[in-house]
């Protein structure tokens, strides 16, 4: 049997080269961009310290053998943990994206750039405390790459499509800037990223009914943690695959992508960072962000009204493809996964408390009849205009239309929310409210001083840019 492939050696995917050399030789430029990268480090610092307040995370952190610290190794915000950078990047990466709770980005592929701080917040204070004199501005410029990395990659090119999951892309991305993070030469970078694409790839059981789990809360901090050691191989230097991507029969392409290169809609900059979508009000999948706005209105006019949810015959959704794919969900919920994946859940909660939590996904507010009594008189239609301006990149909108139907036949007029609080169009509403939420989520882990302290470099942009990456990670450590 002849073999499908040549034997001479492949020259190196242009995309691993695009990749590495956009991380060595980019400079970004834009104000907006580093701004934004600010935003980003404070509200994922943010959630990672709500995390803490969750059994179910913090179970997860901390040395892998029980009392295996490091010396000089990397803290884990809000803990006492120094841990080997690669079981570090898990720690902060899984306590960042524990609540669904930090920034989006929506494509043809899904996911959540902040992820990558795992791993970059890892390697940079672990490589400060061994004397590299790494300031928060690298960290930054890192969460810029990273951000367009994973978000270029997302615009054309479903992975979900395929099955497999989004943190295929924070294991890309943090991977090619850690790289840089470590003082890899380019050859040692091209391995590095090679070895991203022959590693096995994170199917998406776990994010959908009926195999809903809490491993989609972990798995961009094992996506950090694998990338971290994949830099680290190629830094001792183990060989790269050159045809990783495109190897006939073998390379990632044929086996995992169904032989479909990857598209490209625009060149690296900082684009990402600039339009990412900030989950400000609720913990909750974006793609429902707008439809538990909407419930909080509809939830004020019952009030106005005198009318309960008892009232209530039926709900309707307009919503986009990618709602009903993702969070459009009936029957039973097991778990705090299930319920913040699915859109009725998400909806009827606040139709009845007027809020939504994390806390409100725990199985003590999931044992409220009411809700699974109006989760089951809740229903999503597509509605085509608004998946077409879902993935229009002058829009980018994501939408959600509510209709109450009583039982006595009357109705509300539909609310509309086309772009939730944290949409880059509603930025300027929303960036009050995000430090708002920042100071709350500091306020759960430190006494006053320490969030003062903390608040005077994370809020000044100049300040927290100068400041040495060890300084700014002992003052988050608890």
């Amino acid at each position: 049997m002849s073999s499908p492939a040549p034997s001479s050696r492949a020259e190196w995917d242009q995309i691993l080269v695009d990749i590495v050399d956009y991380v060595r030789d980019f400079q970004p430029a834009s104000d907006l961009a580093w701004r934004s990268a600010r935003l980003v480090l404070i509200d994922s610092l943010g959630c990672a310290l709500e995390a803490l307040e969750h059994p179910a995370c913090t179970k997860l952190l901390g040395p892998l053998v029980p009392g295996a610290t490091l010396d000089n190794g990397a803290r884990v915000p809000g803990t006492g943990f120094q841990l080997d950078p690669v079981k570090a990047a898990f720690d902060i990466g899984a306590a960042i994206r524990w609540l669904d709770f930090n920034d989006t980005w929506l494509a043809a592929e899904w996911g959540h750039p902040s992820d990558n701080l795992g791993a970059i917040l890892a390697v940079a204070d672990w490589r400060s405390r061994g004397g590299a004199p790494l300031s928060m501005r690298e960290v930054l410029a890192c969460a810029i790459k990273a951000h367009e990395i994973q978000g270029v990659m997302a615009l054309k090119n479903s992975f979900n499509q395929v099955g497999l999951d989004h943190v295929a892309l924070v294991k890309l991305a943090s991977t090619a800037v850690v790289s840089s993070l470590l003082g890899l030469d380019r050859a040692q970078a091209l391995a590095a990223l090679s070895q991203v694409f022959v590693d096995g790839q994170s199917l998406r059981t776990y994010r959908h009914a009926p195999n809903t789990g809490s491993r989609k809360s972990w798995a961009a901090g094992d996506a950090c943690s694998r990338a971290v050691r994949l830099a680290l191989i190629a830094q001792a230097g183990e060989m790269g695959y050159p045809g990783a991507l495109t190897a006939p029969a073998w390379g990632f392409y044929d086996v995992s992508f169904q032989g479909r290169p990857f598209r490209f809609e625009r060149e690296f900059g900082s684009y990402v960072i600039e339009n990412v979508l900030f989950k400000i009000s609720y913990p909750a999948e974006f793609h429902a962000q707008s439809a538990v706005e909407a419930a909080m209105t509809l939830h004020q006019q019952l009030r106005a009204l005198g009318r309960s949810t008892d009232d209530i015959e039926k709900i309707v959704i307009r919503t986009q493809a990618a709602c009903m794919r993702i969070i459009d969900k009936h029957g039973p919920l097991d778990n705090p996964a299930d319920r913040d994946h699915c859109i009725q859940y998400m909806v009827a909660v606040p139709l009845l408390f007027g809020r939504l939590t994390a806390a409100d996904y725990d199985d003590d507010v999931a044992a409220d009849p009411r809700i699974d009594a109006l989760r089951a008189r809740i229903g999503c239609v597509e509605e085509p205009d608004f998946t077409a301006d879902y993935h229009d990149p002058g829009k980018r909108s994501i939408a959600n239309g509510l209709t109450v139907h009583f039982k006595d036949g009357s109705a509300l007029d539909e609310v509309l929310v086309e772009y939730p609080i944290g949409h880059p169009r509603r930025r300027d509403e929303g960036l009050p409210l995000l430090e708002q939420k920042f100071r709350r989520n500091l306020a759960r882990c430190f006494d006053a001083g320490r969030q003062q302290r903390i608040l005077e470099v994370a809020l000044d942009q100049a300040r927290l840019e100068a400041m040495p990456v060890r300084d700014f990670m002992d003052l988050l450590a608890a």
